[in-house]
Formats: C-alpha cells, sequence, structure tokens
C-alpha cells in the first residue's frame, strides 16, 4: 500500500499512472445483477495488473450478496507496494441500500474501523469525508466533522484525508483544519462546472478524482464533438472521456469503475491516448 510520504500527486505523474480503478460496481450494482464472486476478484487483480495504481471504495459499497472492500481483501491482500486503497466515510445505509442519514462527528471513528477491518490493514491511505449524499450540498459547515478525522489522522488510523462532493468553500474550510490530499467531485467532459476547482486543485498539488466521468446514472456520453474525436483516434466514447480528463489536468486521476474485464481492457487503455489541442478544443465545452 501507499507510504503515505509523498503526495498522490507526486506518487501519480504519468497519464499511465493516473488512471485508476473505481470497486463501486466489483459486488453488484446497488439495486441490480449480482457479479460472480470470482469475476469481481479477477476484475480487481487485473486492475492491478494492468497499471491501476489508485483504487478507490467504500464500506457503504454493498450489494445483497457481497461488499466492494471483502472482495478488495480478497483478491490484493497484502496490497502491492505503490498502490493506494482511498475509501470514503459518510453517508450511512440501510441494509437494503437506502442512503439515509449522515455520520454525526461521532461516529466516524467507528466508519474509519469498519473500513479497517474489511480491508485487513492497521492503516488507511486516503479516507475522504463525503458531504451529502447523492447530491451535493455547499453552504453547509464540514469543519467539525472534518476535524474528527484528523484527529484520526493523527492516531495514525489514516494516513491522507480528503473531501467529496464539496464546494470550494467547504475545500478552504477542511484546508484550514489539516492537509486535504484530495478532492473527489463530480466532473467529466460533458459536465464540466467544477473545472475553477480542478485548476484550484491543480495549483495546491491536491488530487482531483472525478466521479461519474463516464455519465454515471445521470449523463449519457452523446455529442457531435465527442463523436468525431473518438473516429479519429478509433476509440470509444468512453475511452476519449477518459483520455480527455488525464490530458484536462494534471490534478486529475481518473478512476473508472466496471465489473467486467472487457471493461476494464477499454477502459485502461484509455491512458494510451494521447489528445492534441484540436481534440481539447472540440470537447471545451460550450458557452450558453
Amino acid at each position: 500500500m501507499s507510504s503515505g510520504s509523498s503526495s498522490l500527486l507526486a506518487q501519480l505523474s504519468s497519464p499511465a499512472d493516473r488512471l485508476g480503478f473505481g470497486a463501486m460496481q466489483l459486488p453488484g450494482r446497488w439495486a441490480g445483477p449480482v457479479v460472480e464472486r470470482a469475476t469481481a476478484v479477477a476484475v480487481a487483480r487485473r486492475a492491478v495488473e494492468l497499471g491501476a495504481r489508485h483504487i478507490d471504495t467504500a464500506a457503504f459499497y454493498f450489494s445483497a450478496t457481497a461488499r466492494a472492500n471483502d472482495i478488495l481483501r480478497e483478491a490484493l491482500r497484502p496490497y502491492p507496494e505503490g498502490v493506494t486503497i482511498a475509501t470514503k466515510i459518510g453517508p450511512l445505509r440501510t441494509a437494503t441500500g437506502e442512503m439515509y442519514a449522515e455520520a454525526r462527528p461521532e461516529q466516524l471513528r467507528g466508519l474509519v474501523e469498519e473500513n479497517l477491518r474489511q480491508l485487513g490493514v492497521d492503516a488507511l491511505d486516503l479516507v475522504y469525508l463525503r458531504v451529502g449524499r447523492l447530491k451535493a450540498v455547499g453552504g453547509v459547515s464540514i469543519g467539525e466533522r472534518f476535524a474528527a478525522l484528523a484527529a484520526l489522522r493523527e492516531e495514525g488510523l489514516v494516513r491522507r484525508l480528503g473531501v467529496s462532493n464539496v464546494s470550494a468553500d467547504q475545500l478552504a474550510e477542511a484546508r484550514a483544519i489539516a492537509p486535504v490530499a484530495a478532492v473527489q467531485n463530480r466532473f467529466g467532459v460533458l459536465d464540466q462546472a467544477d473545472g475553477p476547482l480542478v485548476d484550484e486543485c491543480a495549483g495546491a498539488g491536491i488530487a482531483y478524482m472525478p466521479f461519474f466521468a463516464l455519465g454515471g446514472g445521470h449523463t449519457s456520453l452523446e455529442g457531435e464533438n465527442l463523436r468525431t474525436v473518438a473516429e479519429r483516434h478509433g476509440a470509444t466514447a468512453h475511452q476519449i472521456a477518459l483520455a480527455w480528463g488525464l490530458a484536462r489536468s494534471p490534478a486529475i486521476i481518473q478512476i473508472p469503475g466496471t465489473s467486467s474485464l472487457a471493461h476494464l481492457e477499454e477502459n485502461m487503455a484509455a491512458a494510451r491516448i494521447a489528445l492534441d489541442e484540436d481534440d481539447m478544443a472540440l470537447l471545451e465545452p460550450v458557452a450558453d
């Protein structure tokens, strides 16, 4: 696992290094088909074989039959040197999958300890305080919760701290309490509203991990310009979306998730796509 001795961006400097893996789909979709355990384990192992050095997970990534953290432990423990396992805490889920509340400051220790047990480690490489449930909630103080998480870092249970689903003001509030190594917010080629925060993170040496970089459940990867660039490179729209993020900012670490070996191979091949200035210009957001 990552030693935590230098910044994430220093450890993941090349585009290939900045293409990681998201574990959310390994247990099966929250309300979808079950993934065979052997397949899920094989996908996690193959992700590392293909060069993924950053893996994103959470204890609240589970289906009716499996948990992402358990799958990662089976697939990868002892965890390879130089691979960062990042997890998130904050949202509370019922056994049936409903996100019903956010953890209070005094509940964060229990959530950190849950991730420690499930992953089978003594310290977590990176822990995000996830703000809100599925929606971003700006204008809400995160200081008390982030301070509680920072105290766990001081105890040695956590190596690095992150924040997720936050505004620029919430990031500033967190940074006034303790160093922030990473931000995980919604951002992608067709959803570039968080661009100023991406640039702020790059200037501050903070890693930025987009979620829904491939559209998620909210946006489909469609558009004439995206198709044009994909055709130029003999690639899929998904591959171009990943390559665009890597080219958009040196702070971006992509964490696409899948439970399919074929889709994983396709995603990881995106690191070899070099977009030029004409490609990037075509993919700039259209002004209102």
